[in-house]
């Protein structure tokens, strides 16, 4: 250099490597002084050079951090912070267009106007401001530099399709943590990027997105600043902003400024909009695309030639017009309405009485307001802060550890943790202030500790809230084309890569539920590729499980432990259900087929050994004819029948084929063909799904509980429910169907004509009350009329073996020889669902159950008792029974014989006694006896006592 000083105006667009020139050119000599725009960007353009030549000759000064070593040759600093007449040899000024900002336009018009270094001075920023600089520094060079790779505009992008290495800006607070939150979501997450934050904090979320744990950065317009990083692609969320007065749409200089932050060095980079941001103008996109704008006229402009003499005085001067074309008066920023306020009370204009109180009572206005509550308070606590430095010449100690302890807790949400940190920016700034506090390197090093716990603080909050690293590790792994090593407990959790996400539930993965969303679904997606290799395995383990690990609910639900891992749907046949695998497709066929035929296995064997009586009578190929036909009807009722809706079929068997059809263990009842095997609680349970899922039922009821009689009837149950548990539906109970078979041989030796009364075998076997059993009697189609007599003590019943049998949990099987007299007495019987007994009577039987009541005092006990008739109609076309028949042509009563005390003569359920009656109709030829038969011994002995 030859001495005279040299000023130059390096113009042009971003990533034209600017502020690296600026570096380079300072470096070249021994003192230099930078200013730029942003705390945030003096400590990127610090750590840089203390790179380069070390700690000990560089110096960092902002308002709220100050680092200066005693052999300080290199100044960065930000632009409001520069020191006056230092005389230092190289003096950069960056973003220099920022001289026509409204708020602080005029700090850095007057660093264009005044800032000058002995050798160099230079101008960084946009070419719109060479018209201003020509006319107001008349001396200055250009050198405009073009943009190293290309800015090219890719419109609207939803920010699910936003690409990888992207910087969405947001213009508040708001609008930033929103598209963060919707990032975690759907992307893994995003760094945030905020003017507010501190160094470390905003530093800390940097390195986030850098190292690339995450691969969105949300920011403020804080970003279009110089700050470095490495950007594709920018999006705006918005195109206005609010300015500190008014929202207004942003200038096509001021959105270039942001967009060009895509692309660094020779990488070309892109712009568009996303959220609710209209798409730009065409005009707009190219001139940000070539980097043409309108140029700027006038920058804002405020006296530096202050007075002092009084605070009238010095607002006078700080109100001055600028004289010149290319200048327009800035607008009142916050440091003059603060001393406007303050000059007003009466208090501080007393103590701004002299030149040095007014010069510290504007020192104390110029603290900006970083809390940014409300103009009042803020200058509410600026006169606090004058009336301590005024009257003591420094802050007490004991009001500035007051005001840090309120500060120092990293407790609280993002929000809380911002306020303490705009607030410790306030002190801190007052720590930096020369001979504002006694003990300056204490209160420094104090204010920085809590600012720097705060700002650890608040990153954390901000990367739990807005950081999913799970999420982002796997999408960066999957992106990478890498391995993904997943592990599975025996609780099924599953950890890929070390982090939890979800669990493996049989064959199916369960993604974490905090998951939701475009998140969960990315999750699912990494997940189940790394868990390929598990299927398999676990495929395999299946496979050569043993039954007793597999099993069916009462839904059709099938089960392999804990787990769901297929349903039963419905087959070509009831007894031949299929299988549907709930197999994830990632699992791959190979599994899916391996599970299906596991689970068909289980569910063949199943029905073969329940239903193994069922199939028997099936495949028995010695069974023609009607038998053959009744057989497929067993079949297809799954092993129950209710004898009325096969009545006629029922009477068309001779005994041999009801001989072959009972030689499989069907049992013909009153009111029921079964076969007692099948009445087991867990042939009935399987009965019900097949049945369900043969019927198409949407939803299957559950049997009820194993070993009971009785159970209540199943309100809105579909029809059919109750012969598919195997019970019969009688009033408000249901009764199981061998127990109503034993009722009804009970019921046979009763005068169900004359009236009789419950016997304690009856109410033992169906283990029911007397009124319960009243309401069973009338559901079978008995009347039942209530009395009261006086009670007699009954004598002590005897245990009977129909008693006993019936409290078993289960029914048992009839030998054949009692299935074949009980179907000669069957047969013998009315196809009706009780019987009705040969003699009629006038009167009721005694009771030998009761209900007694307590008996008032003298009186006798009494008790109540139901006496039960027959109450359904005989069909008029039907001729009456031969013992009804008796005496009709005397003009007699229908009834039985009586004997002269009105009672019926003969025994209970005996044959008709007296005169004898004839009839045309020839005797009915009776079957010859099957000497093959097993029971023929049986049959003829039953025969002969007749």
């Amino acid at each position: 250099m030859n001495g005279s000083s040299r000023i130059v105006a390096v113009l042009g667009p971003t990533n034209t490597g600017k502020t690296h020139y600026a570096i380079e050119r300072m470096l070249g000599y021994r003192t230099g002084v930078i200013g730029l725009p942003l705390r945030l960007l003096a400590r990127e353009v610090y750590d840089k050079i203390v790179a380069i030549r070390g700690p000990s000759v560089v110096a960092l000064v902002t308002g709220e951090e100050r680092i200066v070593p005693p052999r300080a040759q290199y100044w960065v600093c930000t632009v409001e912070a520069m020191p006056d007449g230092m005389g230092a040899d190289f003096v950069a000024i960056d973003e220099i267009q920022l001289c026509a900002d409204p708020e602080r336009g005029h700090v850095f018009t007057d660093r264009l106007l005044r800032a000058r270094g002995t050798n160099e001075t230079l101008f960084l920023g946009a070419d719109s401001m060479r018209g201003p600089i020509a006319a107001l520094v008349p001396q200055a060079q250009f050198h405009r530099r073009e943009r190293m790779s290309q800015l090219v505009y890719s419109g609207s992008k939803k920010i699910s399709r936003m690409p990888s290495r992207s910087a969405i800006v947001g213009f508040s607070v708001e609008n930033v943590y929103a598209i963060a939150e919707l990032l975690r979501r759907q992307k893994g997450g995003a760094a945030v990027v905020m003017g507010a934050l501190s160094p470390r904090t905003r530093n800390a979320q940097v390195d986030l997105y850098q190292n690339g744990e995450v691969d969105y950065l949300v920011a403020t317009d804080a970003i279009g600043m110089g700050l470095n990083l490495d950007v594709n692609h920018v999006a705006f969320s918005a195109l206005s902003k609010f300015d500190g007065r008014r929202m207004r749409p942003l200038a096509p200089n001021e959105l270039a400024q942001i967009a060009g932050r895509a692309g660094r060095g020779m990488s070309d980079g892109t712009f568009g909009v996303t959220g609710e941001a209209p798409p730009l103008d065409e005009g707009v996109a190219q001139s940000i695309t070539d980097g043409r704008f309108t140029p700027i006229k006038k920058l804002n402009w405020r006296n530096a030639a202050l007075r002092f003499g009084s605070v009238d005085a010095l607002i006078n001067s700080l109100e001055v017009a600028p004289d010149s074309e290319h200048l327009i008066k800035a607008r009142p920023a916050d440091d003059l309405n603060v001393l406007k306020s303050l000059s007003a009370e009466i208090e501080v204009a007393a103590r701004a009485s002299d030149g040095p109180s007014v010069r510290l009572l504007w020192d104390v206005c110029r603290i900006p307001d970083f809390r940014g509550i409300s103009h009042a308070e803020h200058a509410s606590l600026l006169e606090v802060i004058f009336g301590h430095l005024h009257e003591g010449g420094a802050i007490p100690d004991d009001f500035m550890a007051r005001q840090i302890r309120r500060i120092d807790r990293t407790d609280g949400d993002i929000d809380a943790l911002s306020k303490r940190l705009a607030y410790i920016r306030t002190w801190t700034y007052v720590a930096q202030r020369n001979s504002w506090v006694r003990d300056e390197s204490h209160w420094r090093a104090e204010t920085r500790a809590v600012e720097d716990r705060v700002s650890d603080a608040l990153h954390e909050r901000l990367t739990q809230r807005f950081v999913d690293r799970r999420t982002s590790v796997l999408l960066r792994r999957l992106k990478q084309k890498e391995a993904l090593l997943a592990e599975v407990n025996d609780k099924g959790e599953v950890t890929v890569e070390g982090e939890f996400v979800g669990r493996l539930e049989g064959f199916r993965f369960s993604p974490d539920k905090s998951a939701q969303g475009a998140e969960a679904k990315a999750l699912k997606s990494a997940s189940l590729q790394a868990l390929a290799p598990q299927f398999h395995l676990r495929a395999d383990r299946f496979y050569n499980a043993p039954d007793t690990e597999i099993d069916f609910t009462e839904q059709g639900g099938l089960m392999w432990g804990e787990y769901a891992v297929g349903k039963l749907v419905a087959g070509a046949e009831p007894l031949k259900p299929v299988v549907e695998v709930f197999v994830d497709d990632a699992a791959g066929p190979d599994v899916e087929q391996k599970v299906q035929r596991r689970l068909q296995h289980f569910i063949d064997r199943k029905v073969a050994a329940l239903f193994e009586p069922l199939l028997n009578l099936s495949r028995d190929e010695e069974l023609s004819g009607l038998a053959k036909g009744f057989a497929f009807r067993m079949v297809e009722g799954l092993g129950v029948l209710p004898r009325a809706g096969v009545a006629q079929e029922v009477k068309d068997l001779d005994q041999d084929a009801r001989g072959a059809l009972r030689k499989h263990g069907i049992r013909f009842g009153q009111f029921t063909i079964f076969m007692p095997l099948l009445l087991k609680p867990a042939p009935t349970r399987l009965r019900l799904v097949l049945w369900a899922l043969a019927g198409g039922l949407q939803e299957f009821p559950e049997a009820p509980p194993p070993g009971l009689v009785t159970v209540p009837v199943a309100k809105d149950a579909p029809e059919g429910y109750d012969t598919m548990c195997g019970y019969r539906d009688a009033g408000e109970r249901s009764i199981r169907i061998d127990m109503l078979e034993r009722l009804a041989d009970m019921l046979r030796a009763e005068d169900s004509r004359g009236g009789f009364e419950a016997k304690p075998d009856m109410l033992s076997i169906t283990g029911m009350t007397l009124e319960q059993f009243a309401d069973l009697m009338q559901g079978l189609g008995y009347n039942a009329e209530q009395g009261e007599r006086a009670k007699v003590k009954p004598a002590p019943a005897e245990t009977t073996p129909e008693a006993t049998e019936a409290t078993s949990a289960e029914p048992a099987a009839e030998t054949p020889e009692q299935s074949a007299v009980a179907e000669i007495k069957s047969s013998e019987a009315e196809p009706e669902p009780v019987v009705e007994p040969a003699e009629a009577s006038a009167g009721a039987a005694e009771s030998t159950a009761a209900v007694a009541e307590a008996p008032a005092a003298g009186e006798p006990e009494v008790e109540l008792f139901y006496t039960f008739t027959w109450g359904r109609q005989r069909p008029a076309n039907r001729a009456p029974r031969r013992d009804q028949r008796q005496g009709q042509g005397k003009g007699k009563s229908r009834g039985k014989p009586q004997d002269g005390r009105g009672k019926p003569q003969g025994k209970k359920g005996g044959k008709p006694q007296g005169a004898k009656t004839f009839s045309s109709r020839p005797a009915k030829k009776e079957k010859a006896i099957d000497p093959d038969n097993p029971f023929a011994a049986a049959l003829m002995g039953l025969k002969d006592g007749n």
